[in-house]
Protein backbone atom coordinates (compact mmCIF):
# COMPACT_ATOMS: atom_id res chain seq x y z
CA UNK A 1 0.00 0.00 0.00
CA UNK A 2 1.35 3.69 -0.93
CA UNK A 3 0.28 6.24 1.06
CA UNK A 4 1.25 9.77 -0.64
CA UNK A 5 0.08 13.17 1.44
CA UNK A 6 -1.43 15.44 -1.44
CA UNK A 7 -2.75 18.83 0.23
CA UNK A 8 -1.58 19.80 3.60
CA UNK A 9 -3.27 23.59 4.16
CA UNK A 10 -4.23 24.11 7.84
CA UNK A 11 -6.57 21.51 9.24
CA UNK A 12 -7.36 20.18 5.51
CA UNK A 13 -5.46 16.99 4.84
CA UNK A 14 -5.94 14.70 1.21
CA UNK A 15 -3.93 11.69 0.66
CA UNK A 16 -3.81 9.69 -2.15
CA UNK A 17 -3.99 5.49 -1.25
CA UNK A 18 -2.50 3.30 -3.95
CA UNK A 19 -2.71 -0.63 -3.35
CA UNK A 20 -1.16 -2.73 -6.30
CA UNK A 21 -3.18 -5.17 -7.94
CA UNK A 22 -0.56 -7.68 -6.88
CA UNK A 23 -1.49 -7.43 -3.12
CA UNK A 24 -5.56 -6.73 -4.12
CA UNK A 25 -5.05 -10.13 -5.94
CA UNK A 26 -3.52 -11.82 -2.96
CA UNK A 27 -6.09 -10.49 -0.81
CA UNK A 28 -8.53 -12.28 -3.10
CA UNK A 29 -7.06 -15.50 -3.50
CA UNK A 30 -7.04 -15.82 0.24
CA UNK A 31 -10.72 -15.00 0.55
CA UNK A 32 -11.39 -17.52 -2.29
CA UNK A 33 -9.03 -20.32 -0.42
CA UNK A 34 -11.30 -19.84 2.58
CA UNK A 35 -14.43 -19.85 0.77
CA UNK A 36 -13.04 -23.03 -1.13
CA UNK A 37 -14.25 -25.76 1.72
CA UNK A 38 -17.51 -23.89 2.57
CA UNK A 39 -19.59 -23.14 -0.37
CA UNK A 40 -21.67 -25.44 -2.08
CA UNK A 41 -21.40 -25.59 -6.25
CA UNK A 42 -23.83 -28.20 -7.89
CA UNK A 43 -21.45 -30.99 -9.74
CA UNK A 44 -18.66 -30.36 -7.32
CA UNK A 45 -18.20 -32.31 -4.20
CA UNK A 46 -17.47 -29.91 -0.94
CA UNK A 47 -13.97 -28.70 -1.03
CA UNK A 48 -13.24 -29.73 -4.51
CA UNK A 49 -14.42 -26.94 -6.13
CA UNK A 50 -11.28 -25.15 -8.51
CA UNK A 51 -10.12 -21.91 -7.07
CA UNK A 52 -10.76 -20.45 -10.81
CA UNK A 53 -14.27 -21.68 -10.72
CA UNK A 54 -14.82 -20.29 -7.85
CA UNK A 55 -13.31 -16.94 -9.19
CA UNK A 56 -15.61 -17.03 -11.96
CA UNK A 57 -18.53 -17.40 -9.41
CA UNK A 58 -17.53 -15.01 -6.55
CA UNK A 59 -14.39 -13.40 -7.80
CA UNK A 60 -15.84 -9.60 -8.63
CA UNK A 61 -17.90 -9.88 -5.53
CA UNK A 62 -15.56 -11.00 -2.92
CA UNK A 63 -12.82 -8.36 -4.56
CA UNK A 64 -16.16 -5.56 -3.70
CA UNK A 65 -15.48 -7.29 -0.14
CA UNK A 66 -12.13 -6.76 0.07
CA UNK A 67 -12.60 -2.78 -0.94
CA UNK A 68 -14.79 -1.99 1.63
CA UNK A 69 -12.44 -4.17 4.06
CA UNK A 70 -10.00 -1.35 2.93
CA UNK A 71 -11.87 1.23 3.06
CA UNK A 72 -13.35 0.72 6.52
CA UNK A 73 -9.08 0.21 7.25
CA UNK A 74 -8.80 3.68 5.94
CA UNK A 75 -8.72 5.14 9.61
CA UNK A 76 -5.52 3.49 10.63
CA UNK A 77 -3.97 5.13 8.18
CA UNK A 78 -4.67 8.54 8.87
CA UNK A 79 -3.67 7.13 12.90
CA UNK A 80 -0.38 5.68 11.09
CA UNK A 81 0.06 9.38 10.66
CA UNK A 82 0.08 10.37 14.28
CA UNK A 83 -3.11 12.30 13.03
CA UNK A 84 -6.64 12.15 13.87
CA UNK A 85 -9.60 12.62 12.07
CA UNK A 86 -12.18 15.46 13.22
CA UNK A 87 -14.58 13.57 11.73
CA UNK A 88 -15.30 10.60 9.37
CA UNK A 89 -12.92 11.00 5.89
CA UNK A 90 -14.87 11.82 2.75
CA UNK A 91 -13.25 8.67 -0.06
CA UNK A 92 -12.81 9.74 -3.23
CA UNK A 93 -12.99 6.71 -5.64
CA UNK A 94 -12.94 6.53 -9.66
CA UNK A 95 -16.69 6.97 -11.00
CA UNK A 96 -15.39 5.51 -14.47
CA UNK A 97 -17.48 1.82 -15.00
CA UNK A 98 -14.42 -0.04 -17.35
CA UNK A 99 -12.13 1.40 -14.73
CA UNK A 100 -14.21 -0.13 -11.60
CA UNK A 101 -14.71 -3.43 -13.90
CA UNK A 102 -10.97 -3.55 -13.94
CA UNK A 103 -10.13 -3.54 -10.24
CA UNK A 104 -12.80 -6.17 -9.60
CA UNK A 105 -11.66 -7.91 -11.88
CA UNK A 106 -8.28 -7.76 -10.63
CA UNK A 107 -6.20 -5.84 -13.42
CA UNK A 108 -6.16 -2.53 -11.73
CA UNK A 109 -3.88 -1.19 -8.81
CA UNK A 110 -6.95 0.32 -6.44
CA UNK A 111 -6.44 3.99 -6.02
CA UNK A 112 -8.55 6.15 -3.93
CA UNK A 113 -7.82 9.69 -1.88
CA UNK A 114 -9.19 10.59 1.66
CA UNK A 115 -10.27 14.14 2.52
CA UNK A 116 -10.44 15.53 6.12
CA UNK A 117 -9.92 17.70 8.76
CA UNK A 118 -7.29 16.85 11.76
CA UNK A 119 -7.55 17.61 15.53
CA UNK A 120 -5.49 20.51 16.02
CA UNK A 121 -2.69 19.42 18.55
CA UNK A 122 -3.70 21.75 21.72
CA UNK A 123 -1.18 22.26 24.43
CA UNK A 124 -3.08 22.08 27.90
CA UNK A 125 -2.24 25.38 29.96
CA UNK A 126 -1.41 25.79 33.12
CA UNK A 127 -4.75 25.85 35.55
CA UNK A 128 -3.43 27.80 38.51
CA UNK A 129 -4.71 31.04 36.91
CA UNK A 130 -8.33 30.22 36.77
CA UNK A 131 -10.18 31.73 39.18
CA UNK A 132 -13.74 31.37 39.78
CA UNK A 133 -16.70 32.48 41.87
CA UNK A 134 -18.81 30.14 43.21
CA UNK A 135 -22.34 31.63 44.46
CA UNK A 136 -23.73 29.99 47.43
CA UNK A 137 -27.17 30.74 48.83
CA UNK A 138 -28.09 29.06 52.29
CA UNK A 139 -31.66 27.95 52.46
CA UNK A 140 -33.41 29.65 55.37
CA UNK A 141 -35.57 27.59 57.79
CA UNK A 142 -38.47 29.86 57.06
CA UNK A 143 -38.24 28.86 53.16
CA UNK A 144 -37.79 24.99 54.36
CA UNK A 145 -41.49 25.82 56.59
CA UNK A 146 -43.06 27.82 53.18
CA UNK A 147 -42.17 24.78 50.88
CA UNK A 148 -43.25 22.20 53.66
CA UNK A 149 -46.71 23.68 53.62
CA UNK A 150 -47.20 24.31 50.12
CA UNK A 151 -46.20 20.52 49.91
CA UNK A 152 -49.03 19.74 52.68
CA UNK A 153 -51.03 21.43 50.55
CA UNK A 154 -51.23 18.78 48.49
CA UNK A 155 -53.11 16.60 51.15
CA UNK A 156 -55.91 18.97 51.84
CA UNK A 157 -59.15 17.71 51.86
CA UNK A 158 -62.01 19.68 50.25
CA UNK A 159 -65.56 19.49 50.54
CA UNK A 160 -68.22 20.75 47.91
CA UNK A 161 -70.11 23.97 49.28
CA UNK A 162 -73.52 25.36 47.23
CA UNK A 163 -72.15 29.11 47.87
CA UNK A 164 -70.47 31.30 46.26
CA UNK A 165 -66.48 31.00 46.01
CA UNK A 166 -64.02 32.96 48.02
CA UNK A 167 -60.42 33.09 48.12
CA UNK A 168 -58.33 29.35 49.05
CA UNK A 169 -61.50 27.81 47.48
CA UNK A 170 -60.94 25.38 45.01
CA UNK A 171 -62.80 25.55 41.87
CA UNK A 172 -63.18 22.94 39.24
CA UNK A 173 -63.44 24.47 35.69
CA UNK A 174 -63.95 23.66 32.30
CA UNK A 175 -62.40 27.13 30.22
CA UNK A 176 -61.15 27.78 26.44
CA UNK A 177 -59.16 30.46 25.70
CA UNK A 178 -58.99 33.14 23.17
CA UNK A 179 -56.78 35.50 21.22
CA UNK A 180 -58.72 38.00 18.68
CA UNK A 181 -61.56 35.15 18.97
CA UNK A 182 -59.27 32.79 17.76
CA UNK A 183 -58.96 29.85 20.01
CA UNK A 184 -55.09 28.87 20.68
CA UNK A 185 -53.17 25.71 20.84
CA UNK A 186 -52.99 24.56 24.65
CA UNK A 187 -55.41 27.14 25.91
CA UNK A 188 -58.37 24.89 26.42
CA UNK A 189 -58.71 22.44 29.73
CA UNK A 190 -61.15 20.50 31.20
CA UNK A 191 -61.78 19.56 34.88
CA UNK A 192 -58.77 21.55 35.88
CA UNK A 193 -59.17 21.93 39.61
CA UNK A 194 -57.96 25.44 40.87
CA UNK A 195 -57.01 26.76 44.27
CA UNK A 196 -57.97 30.63 44.31
CA UNK A 197 -55.47 32.35 45.63
CA UNK A 198 -52.61 30.02 44.54
CA UNK A 199 -51.27 32.15 42.14
CA UNK A 200 -50.97 29.51 39.31
CA UNK A 201 -52.85 30.71 36.83
CA UNK A 202 -51.65 34.29 34.97
CA UNK A 203 -52.07 37.38 37.07
CA UNK A 204 -56.02 38.38 37.11
CA UNK A 205 -57.56 34.88 36.32
CA UNK A 206 -58.40 33.21 39.41
CA UNK A 207 -59.40 36.87 41.04
CA UNK A 208 -62.40 37.12 38.46
CA UNK A 209 -63.78 33.31 39.37
CA UNK A 210 -64.18 35.16 43.07
CA UNK A 211 -67.66 34.89 43.43
CA UNK A 212 -68.88 32.63 40.82
CA UNK A 213 -70.75 29.32 41.76
CA UNK A 214 -71.48 25.58 40.56
CA UNK A 215 -73.17 25.78 36.94
CA UNK A 216 -71.87 29.51 35.97
CA UNK A 217 -70.46 30.50 32.90
CA UNK A 218 -67.34 33.28 33.26
CA UNK A 219 -66.04 35.50 30.65
CA UNK A 220 -62.22 35.60 31.79
CA UNK A 221 -60.32 38.79 30.43
CA UNK A 222 -56.79 38.44 30.71
CA UNK A 223 -53.44 40.03 29.55
CA UNK A 224 -50.30 37.66 28.97
CA UNK A 225 -47.05 39.20 30.98
CA UNK A 226 -44.59 40.88 28.87
CA UNK A 227 -41.98 39.00 29.90
CA UNK A 228 -44.25 35.57 29.04
CA UNK A 229 -42.68 32.23 28.53
CA UNK A 230 -44.87 32.29 24.60
CA UNK A 231 -43.64 34.89 22.57
CA UNK A 232 -46.45 34.72 20.42
CA UNK A 233 -48.71 35.43 23.17
CA UNK A 234 -46.27 37.69 25.34
CA UNK A 235 -48.31 41.32 26.08
CA UNK A 236 -51.55 39.87 24.37
CA UNK A 237 -55.21 40.20 25.49
CA UNK A 238 -56.78 36.39 25.98
CA UNK A 239 -60.09 35.67 26.68
CA UNK A 240 -61.27 32.72 28.29
CA UNK A 241 -65.11 30.73 28.40
CA UNK A 242 -65.01 29.06 31.84
CA UNK A 243 -67.55 27.23 32.79
CA UNK A 244 -67.64 26.49 36.68
CA UNK A 245 -68.42 22.91 37.70
CA UNK A 246 -68.49 22.66 41.24
CA UNK A 247 -67.00 24.77 43.90
CA UNK A 248 -65.57 23.52 47.32
CA UNK A 249 -64.22 24.68 50.71
CA UNK A 250 -60.87 23.93 51.89
CA UNK A 251 -60.74 21.75 54.92
CA UNK A 252 -58.58 22.22 57.86
CA UNK A 253 -54.76 22.04 57.11
CA UNK A 254 -52.23 20.77 59.71
CA UNK A 255 -48.72 19.89 59.41
CA UNK A 256 -47.76 17.19 61.29
CA UNK A 257 -45.93 13.55 61.54
CA UNK A 258 -49.81 12.16 59.47
CA UNK A 259 -49.61 14.49 57.36
CA UNK A 260 -46.21 13.82 56.13
CA UNK A 261 -47.61 9.75 56.15
CA UNK A 262 -50.52 11.30 53.95
CA UNK A 263 -48.01 12.04 51.58
CA UNK A 264 -45.86 8.55 51.96
CA UNK A 265 -43.15 9.08 54.41
CA UNK A 266 -42.62 8.29 58.29
CA UNK A 267 -42.71 11.72 59.90
CA UNK A 268 -42.67 14.79 59.53
CA UNK A 269 -39.02 15.32 60.12
CA UNK A 270 -38.74 13.31 57.04
CA UNK A 271 -40.60 15.59 55.03
CA UNK A 272 -38.53 18.17 56.04
CA UNK A 273 -35.22 17.02 55.46
CA UNK A 274 -37.14 15.70 51.58
CA UNK A 275 -37.86 19.21 51.02
CA UNK A 276 -34.64 20.61 52.25
CA UNK A 277 -32.89 18.48 50.00
CA UNK A 278 -35.00 19.61 46.83
CA UNK A 279 -34.68 23.27 47.77
CA UNK A 280 -30.59 22.24 47.99
CA UNK A 281 -30.34 20.47 44.82
CA UNK A 282 -32.55 22.92 42.73
CA UNK A 283 -30.25 26.00 44.24
CA UNK A 284 -26.93 24.12 43.76
CA UNK A 285 -27.37 23.27 40.13
CA UNK A 286 -27.97 27.15 39.81
CA UNK A 287 -24.63 27.60 41.76
CA UNK A 288 -23.30 25.14 39.40
CA UNK A 289 -24.32 26.06 36.27
CA UNK A 290 -23.05 29.77 36.93
CA UNK A 291 -19.73 28.17 37.93
CA UNK A 292 -19.27 26.58 34.66
CA UNK A 293 -19.68 29.30 33.27
CA UNK A 294 -16.98 31.13 34.63
CA UNK A 295 -14.80 28.13 34.13
CA UNK A 296 -15.84 27.43 30.22
CA UNK A 297 -15.85 31.64 29.65
CA UNK A 298 -11.97 31.64 31.18
CA UNK A 299 -11.29 28.22 29.07
CA UNK A 300 -12.45 30.06 26.08
CA UNK A 301 -10.68 33.06 26.37
CA UNK A 302 -7.32 31.01 27.12
CA UNK A 303 -7.33 29.23 23.42
CA UNK A 304 -7.68 30.45 19.82
CA UNK A 305 -6.86 27.84 17.71
CA UNK A 306 -8.53 26.93 14.44
CA UNK A 307 -11.41 24.59 14.86
CA UNK A 308 -12.23 21.91 12.11
CA UNK A 309 -14.50 23.74 9.76
CA UNK A 310 -16.79 19.94 9.36
CA UNK A 311 -17.49 20.20 12.79
CA UNK A 312 -18.21 23.60 13.45
CA UNK A 313 -20.44 23.37 10.15
CA UNK A 314 -22.34 19.90 12.21
CA UNK A 315 -22.31 22.08 15.43
CA UNK A 316 -24.20 25.25 13.75
CA UNK A 317 -26.49 23.00 11.44
CA UNK A 318 -27.87 21.52 15.30
CA UNK A 319 -27.75 25.15 16.96
CA UNK A 320 -29.81 26.41 13.66
CA UNK A 321 -31.86 23.95 13.24
CA UNK A 322 -33.14 23.77 16.84
CA UNK A 323 -33.55 27.71 16.52
CA UNK A 324 -36.15 27.67 13.46
CA UNK A 325 -37.61 24.77 15.53
CA UNK A 326 -38.35 27.04 18.26
CA UNK A 327 -39.39 29.89 16.15
CA UNK A 328 -42.01 27.93 14.38
CA UNK A 329 -43.31 26.27 17.23
CA UNK A 330 -43.77 30.05 18.57
CA UNK A 331 -44.36 31.51 15.35
CA UNK A 332 -41.98 34.09 15.53
CA UNK A 333 -39.53 35.36 13.06
CA UNK A 334 -35.89 36.93 13.18
CA UNK A 335 -37.80 40.15 12.59
CA UNK A 336 -40.10 39.67 15.90
CA UNK A 337 -36.69 38.82 17.22
CA UNK A 338 -35.09 42.17 16.34
CA UNK A 339 -32.64 40.76 13.81
CA UNK A 340 -31.87 39.12 10.82
CA UNK A 341 -31.26 35.81 9.91
CA UNK A 342 -28.01 37.03 8.62
CA UNK A 343 -27.04 38.45 12.47
CA UNK A 344 -28.66 35.58 13.89
CA UNK A 345 -26.29 32.95 11.58
CA UNK A 346 -23.15 35.22 12.00
CA UNK A 347 -23.93 34.90 15.81
CA UNK A 348 -24.38 31.23 16.01
CA UNK A 349 -21.47 30.27 13.88
CA UNK A 350 -19.64 32.29 16.88
CA UNK A 351 -21.38 30.12 19.08
CA UNK A 352 -20.55 26.77 17.18
CA UNK A 353 -16.93 27.72 17.01
CA UNK A 354 -16.85 28.09 20.71
CA UNK A 355 -18.47 24.68 21.35
CA UNK A 356 -15.98 23.02 19.23
CA UNK A 357 -13.54 24.36 20.49
CA UNK A 358 -14.18 24.19 24.08
CA UNK A 359 -15.27 20.20 23.05
CA UNK A 360 -11.95 19.73 21.76
CA UNK A 361 -10.24 21.43 24.76
CA UNK A 362 -12.08 19.53 27.10
CA UNK A 363 -11.61 16.47 25.62
CA UNK A 364 -7.86 16.58 25.47
CA UNK A 365 -7.80 18.18 29.15
CA UNK A 366 -10.17 14.45 29.73
CA UNK A 367 -7.74 12.29 28.05
CA UNK A 368 -4.57 13.55 29.55
CA UNK A 369 -6.34 12.91 32.93
CA UNK A 370 -7.46 9.63 32.28
CA UNK A 371 -10.86 10.42 32.68
CA UNK A 372 -13.35 7.74 30.79
CA UNK A 373 -16.85 7.24 31.79
CA UNK A 374 -17.65 3.55 32.57
CA UNK A 375 -20.19 1.06 31.02
CA UNK A 376 -22.20 1.75 34.73
CA UNK A 377 -22.23 4.80 34.67
CA UNK A 378 -23.32 5.22 31.04
CA UNK A 379 -26.15 2.68 32.46
CA UNK A 380 -27.26 4.69 35.19
CA UNK A 381 -27.37 7.95 33.02
CA UNK A 382 -29.20 5.65 30.25
CA UNK A 383 -31.86 4.60 32.85
CA UNK A 384 -31.92 8.39 34.39
CA UNK A 385 -33.01 9.27 30.41
CA UNK A 386 -35.05 6.91 30.33
CA UNK A 387 -37.40 8.10 33.74
CA UNK A 388 -37.78 11.50 31.81
CA UNK A 389 -40.39 9.71 29.44
CA UNK A 390 -43.99 7.96 30.12
CA UNK A 391 -44.05 4.76 31.38
CA UNK A 392 -45.05 3.53 28.01
CA UNK A 393 -42.40 4.93 25.94
CA UNK A 394 -39.93 3.78 28.22
CA UNK A 395 -39.00 0.10 27.15
CA UNK A 396 -38.90 1.74 23.30
CA UNK A 397 -36.77 4.32 24.22
CA UNK A 398 -34.47 2.03 25.72
CA UNK A 399 -34.17 -0.07 22.92
CA UNK A 400 -33.53 2.44 20.79
CA UNK A 401 -30.38 3.53 22.84
CA UNK A 402 -29.27 -0.14 22.45
CA UNK A 403 -29.43 -0.60 19.52
CA UNK A 404 -27.89 2.82 18.37
CA UNK A 405 -23.85 3.27 19.53
CA UNK A 406 -24.16 6.97 18.28
CA UNK A 407 -27.03 8.01 20.23
CA UNK A 408 -25.57 6.46 23.26
CA UNK A 409 -22.83 8.67 22.71
CA UNK A 410 -24.42 11.40 22.73
CA UNK A 411 -25.59 10.40 26.49
CA UNK A 412 -21.74 9.71 27.02
CA UNK A 413 -20.24 13.10 26.02
CA UNK A 414 -22.50 15.18 28.22
CA UNK A 415 -21.28 12.70 31.42
CA UNK A 416 -17.53 12.69 30.48
CA UNK A 417 -17.87 16.62 30.09
CA UNK A 418 -18.59 17.09 33.78
CA UNK A 419 -16.67 14.82 34.73
CA UNK A 420 -13.41 16.96 33.16
CA UNK A 421 -15.56 20.02 35.07
CA UNK A 422 -15.26 18.38 38.28
CA UNK A 423 -11.48 17.26 37.48
CA UNK A 424 -10.93 21.11 37.03
CA UNK A 425 -13.25 22.18 39.86
CA UNK A 426 -10.28 20.31 42.38
CA UNK A 427 -7.18 22.13 40.07
CA UNK A 428 -8.66 25.59 40.16
CA UNK A 429 -9.11 28.43 42.96
CA UNK A 430 -12.85 27.95 43.68
CA UNK A 431 -13.93 30.86 46.45
CA UNK A 432 -17.41 31.13 48.02
CA UNK A 433 -19.61 33.97 47.63
CA UNK A 434 -22.90 34.16 49.93
CA UNK A 435 -25.61 35.59 47.59
CA UNK A 436 -29.32 36.14 48.02
CA UNK A 437 -31.79 33.96 46.18
CA UNK A 438 -32.49 36.92 44.03
CA UNK A 439 -28.72 37.02 43.17
CA UNK A 440 -28.12 33.19 42.43
CA UNK A 441 -31.36 33.59 40.24
CA UNK A 442 -30.31 36.61 38.28
CA UNK A 443 -29.20 36.17 34.80
CA UNK A 444 -25.70 37.14 34.02
CA UNK A 445 -25.41 40.23 31.85
CA UNK A 446 -22.84 39.05 30.10
CA UNK A 447 -24.78 35.68 29.02
CA UNK A 448 -27.44 37.71 27.87
CA UNK A 449 -25.65 38.79 24.40
CA UNK A 450 -23.00 36.21 24.27
CA UNK A 451 -24.70 33.57 22.05
CA UNK A 452 -27.72 34.64 21.03
CA UNK A 453 -28.67 37.75 18.42
CA UNK A 454 -30.85 40.49 20.25
CA UNK A 455 -33.38 39.85 22.91
CA UNK A 456 -33.86 36.31 20.84
CA UNK A 457 -35.96 34.22 23.26
CA UNK A 458 -35.51 31.30 21.29
CA UNK A 459 -31.92 30.97 21.43
CA UNK A 460 -32.28 31.15 25.46
CA UNK A 461 -33.01 27.55 25.63
CA UNK A 462 -29.47 26.73 23.11
CA UNK A 463 -26.93 28.46 25.32
CA UNK A 464 -28.40 27.49 28.62
CA UNK A 465 -28.01 23.84 27.36
CA UNK A 466 -24.66 24.62 25.96
CA UNK A 467 -23.10 26.47 29.02
CA UNK A 468 -25.45 24.19 31.96
CA UNK A 469 -27.01 21.23 30.64
CA UNK A 470 -30.38 22.49 31.91
CA UNK A 471 -33.27 24.55 31.41
CA UNK A 472 -34.05 27.64 33.21
CA UNK A 473 -37.37 27.22 35.56
CA UNK A 474 -40.43 27.71 33.57
CA UNK A 475 -42.56 30.05 34.93
CA UNK A 476 -46.39 29.02 35.66
CA UNK A 477 -48.57 29.68 32.72
CA UNK A 478 -52.41 30.34 31.89
CA UNK A 479 -54.00 28.05 32.95
CA UNK A 480 -52.05 25.65 35.16
CA UNK A 481 -50.07 23.12 33.01
CA UNK A 482 -52.12 23.91 30.42
CA UNK A 483 -49.96 26.73 28.64
CA UNK A 484 -49.67 26.61 25.00
CA UNK A 485 -47.99 24.04 24.01
CA UNK A 486 -45.72 25.37 21.36
CA UNK A 487 -44.40 27.50 24.48
CA UNK A 488 -43.00 24.32 26.12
Amino acid sequence: MQVTETLNSGLKREIKVVVPAGDMEAKLLARLSDAKDKVRINGFRPGKVPVQHLRKVYGKSFMAEVVNEILNESRTIITGRGEKAAMQPEVIMTEDEKEAEKILAGGSDFEFKLNYEVIPAIEIKDFSDIKVTRPVYDVPESEIDEQVQRVAESSRSYETKSGKAAEGDRVTIDYVGKIDGEAFAGGSGTDQPLVLGSKEFIPGFEDQLIGTKAGDDKLVTVTFPENYQAPHLAGKEATFDVTVKEVAAPGKLEVNDETAKNLGLESLERLREVVKGQIESQFGSMTRQKVKRQLLDQLDASYSFEAPSKLVEAEFTNIWNQVNRDLEAAGRTFADEETTEEEARAEYTRLAERRVRLGLVLAEIGEKAGITVSDDELQRGLFEQIRRFPGNQQQEVYEFYRSNPDALNTLRAPMFEEKVVDHLLGQISVTDKKVSKEELMAEDEESETKAKPAKKAAAKKTEKAEEAGAEEPKKKAAPKKKAPKDAE
